[in-house]
């Protein structure tokens, strides 16, 4: 036991639901409208006013696709795994998805909604990256390359060239990255007309 109370836990979970939905990018107008609860009942949740009940927490839970015990915050009982923590950096927040010291390096990557888009600011780093798109539309500058990535899009690019990542349009993008060493590579068995190759952005 760690001495938090149920009413610590019930405390913690509109901040938690408020954070994460300004991360997502999405307005409580819009979140009200996916899931069928009204704005203000959404903001009594997440301002602490109104205690969360599975009602409210189920339809959140699936718009976020996230495990309910991560809105709760409740303890991971009996899975003996370790659960990596999400980092903050350069205004994006990234989860890593593996956790062996070498070879290659998976995450997701949340770039959050902005009033305006960044300007680019490329930099340089040793190694591969691989990358595809969930969601939202995604700026990808590669040298003098300047691409946008829509949903489904995949692109790979040597991180030795000045490269940047952030949003086309400032509205929120998810994407998953591979990152490896220099001159390892991801590679696709097979394409969906049976061809060898690997995906990148047109």
């Amino acid at each position: 036991m760690d001495g938090t109370s149920d009413d610590d836990v019930l405390d913690a979970v509109g901040p938690r639901l408020r954070a994460l939905r300004r991360e997502r990018g999405i307005t409580l107008a819009d979140l009200a409208s996916a899931i069928g609860v009204s704005e203000s009942t959404l903001s009594r949740l997440e301002n602490g006013q109104r205690r969360p009940s599975l009602e409210l927490l189920l339809p959140l839970a699936r718009t976020y696709d996230v495990p309910l015990d991560d809105l709760v915050g409740a303890p991971r009982t009996g899975d003996p795994r370790t659960h990596l923590k999400p980092v903050s950096r350069f205004g994006m927040t990234f989860v890593p998805l593996s956790r062996r010291p070498g070879g290659v390096h998976a995450f997701k990557m949340i770039v959050p909604a902005r009033p305006e888009p960044r300007e680019p600011t490329p930099q340089t780093h040793e190694g591969f990256e691989w990358l595809y798109v969930l969601s939202g539309r995604l700026r990808l500058v590669i040298g003098e390359r300047d691409l946008t990535l829509p949903p489904g899009e995949a692109a790979e690019f040597d991180t030795s060239l000045p490269h940047w990542l952030g949003s086309a349009d400032g509205g929120a993008v998810e994407l998953l990255i591979l990152f490896g060493l220099q001159g390892v590579r991801a590679h696709v068995r097979a394409g969906p007309d049976g061809s060898s190759g690997t995906g990148r952005g047109r």
